[in-house]
């Protein structure tokens, strides 16, 4: 440990520490806008110039290492002054246009402005004007603001893992834009606006619909996967208006995925219904809504009388919440019927009978960051579940080996030391082949009852080094190994033979195998919406259809819950 002072506050630090990461620890400010906790050091703003004891100038905080011994001022007349010079050409050419700008009200720039800025400009010249590019519909670009932090330039390059905005130009005519004027369509893209210091990237929804002051603040846990994402949802006048990321490093750490950030302009949406609906003879109408649910309980009531409760199913969104599963599967059970299900695109559901109490990671979501060894089978994971595919970026920068087996090349944001391409049918014949490979290198016998899977494999020659690989790559075994079964494996027709082979590497190679169920789908097993056990897992006394035999039956009445057939329903 080293010993330094900050401001004449001793205090003991790890080697390596910068002194803004010191300052940090123990509460003293230091003004910053390139720097940020989750980004690499650029030192290009120069706002954190603090004065040193013994050093011939102001140095830059967040890229001064500490050494033992060493007496950092951060509010001393020249730190000070060294800052006011900085935040003056920092406003050379920004437009004043506070009173109109989105980050009006949450903008270190303005807050900085107050406290090391003038009351006047020496600069009497004309400001530079940077013309704007439409980057998409989901950000607005107001460059002329822009300071040239990199802030947005270093989350798509290190973060996100798509370069889509760069730097172009110099001097004066550097600007920040996309290339060759394309829209930014990364599936975290909305971060950007986030750690922009000034208002030069915005929501484009969100813009001039309300002022930061104005807005009531709703912790909430995103809808949209099964991560578990904290989110804050603003509100103004009952009207949701935004939705930013709540901090929780061992989740999410400070972003959230697009999806996320932008979903609630459908509450606003003109085809979303706000009144119960019935078919008449001329079409659907608006009703009240205790008409709706007499028209539901007479038609329910008419099934069951007619053709009996087994004739009736229940088929519920992976979106839904927990107590709307609970309720569906209540009601459908109430009934007399045991068929309800919201796998809406699972087909094999053979490994129902042992399954676990709920899909899900089994391990710390933190611990991702840090995995040493990743096998994808069947997973996109980076369109999926952004926020998981962010942490694997990170573990893969960090060292890590990651393979997939899939049947369509991902576009993925991470490098992979073996990507297998195969068609559906023949997944299962790769896995076999990792298994037959890991067997080898276990020096164990291959089980005989997957012999025929192994040669069902017809693209063995052209994917064997690769196979052999991930096989080598997952036999070092260890807690920092995973294998994730994806949307892929989980709609595979072979669902539960992928699972077996799975599970019977990881046995092999002591390591963990983790399923990414779709949205909500945890809470769904958990509240007992399925046809083979009631809520916390208990077997049900009498097992129904599931989702896929439910279709085939053609029951005389279905119970459809936020779903629309056409689109949910394979």
């Amino acid at each position: 440990m080293l010993t330094i002072m900050i401001d004449n506050q001793e205090l003991e630090v790890d080697p390596g520490t910068t002194i803004i990461e010191a300052a940090d620890s123990i509460g003293v400010y230091i003004p910053r806008f390139c720097y940020h906790e989750k980004l690499s050091v650029a030192a290009n703003c120069r706002m954190c110039l603090v004065e040193v004891e013994r050093a011939p100038k102001s140095l830059p905080a967040c890229a001064t290492p500490v050494m033992d011994g060493m007496k950092v001022f951060t509010h001393s007349a020249a730190a000070v002054q060294a800052q006011k010079d900085t935040l003056e050409f920092l406003l050379i050419n920004h437009p004043l246009d506070c009173p109109i700008c989105d980050q009006g009200g949450e903008c270190p720039l303005q807050d900085q402005a107050l406290g090391y800025g003038d009351g006047t400009s020496r600069f009497g010249e004309k400001k530079r004007v940077v013309h704007d590019h439409n980057i998409g519909p989901l950000i607005e670009t107001e460059m002329t603001r822009c300071i040239h932090c990199t802030r947005c330039v270093r989350f798509g390059e290190e973060i996100a893992g798509v370069m889509e905005l760069g730097i172009t130009g110099r001097g004066e005519y550097l600007k920040i834009d996309t290339f060759f004027e394309r829209e930014v369509q990364s599936e975290v893209s909305g971060n950007v606006i986030d750690l922009c210091p000034v208002g030069a990237l915005t929501s484009k929804p969100y813009r001039f619909t309300a002022r930061s002051w104005e807005l009531i603040n709703h912790e909430a846990i995103s809808p949209h996967d099964c991560v578990g994402t904290n989110i804050n949802v603003q509100t103004l006048r009952g009207e949701v208006k935004r939705v930013l990321p709540r901090d929780n490093e061992s989740i999410n750490e400070c972003w959230i995925a697009d999806r996320d950030r932008y979903s609630y302009e459908a509450m606003a949406s003109t085809s979303r219904l706000t009144k119960p609906m019935i078919r008449t003879a001329v079409g659907m109408v608006e009703c009240e809504w205790q008409v709706a649910l007499n028209r539901i309980t007479e038609g329910l009531s008419g099934v069951i009388e007619s053709h009996g409760a087994t004739a009736l199913g229940a088929l519920v969104a992976p979106m839904a919440t927990l107590e709307e599963f609970y309720l569906v599967q209540k009601l459908i059970r109430g009934l007399g019927s045991a068929n309800v299900d919201h796998r809406l695109r699972q087909v094999d559901f053979s490994q129902d009978e042992h399954a676990p109490l709920h899909p899900g990671t089994g391990v710390p979501i933190e611990t991702f960051s840090s995995l040493e060894n990743v096998l994808l089978v069947g997973s996109n994971i980076r369109k999926e579940q952004p926020l998981l595919g962010l942490r694997i970026r990170k573990a893969w920068r960090n060292g890590a080996s990651v393979s997939s087996i899939n049947s369509l090349a991902y576009q993925h944001n991470f490098g992979t030391s073996a990507d297998v391409v195969v068609p559906p049918s023949e997944i299962p014949g790769a896995l076999a082949r990792v298994l037959f490979q890991v067997c080898r290198n276990r020096d164990v016998a291959f089980p005989e009852d997957l012999n025929a899977v192994l040669e069902s494999m017809n693209a063995i020659e052209r994917t064997e080094d690769a196979l052999a690989t991930i096989a080598d790559s997952l036999s070092k075994g260890g807690e920092a190994s995973l294998i994730v079964l994806g949307l892929g494996a989980i709609n595979h027709p072979n669902y539960g033979l992928i699972g077996q082979l799975a599970n019977r590497i990881a046995k092999l190679c002591d390591i963990q195998v983790t399923t990414l169920p779709p949205a909500n789908s945890a809470a769904a097993w958990l509240a007992g919406c399925i046809p083979h056990r009631v809520p916390n897992g208990v077997a049900a006394s009498v097992t129904g259809l599931n989702a896929a035999q439910m279709i085939d039956e053609k029951l005389a009445a279905y119970l459809l819950f936020d779903i629309e057939p056409q689109i949910d329903l394979a």
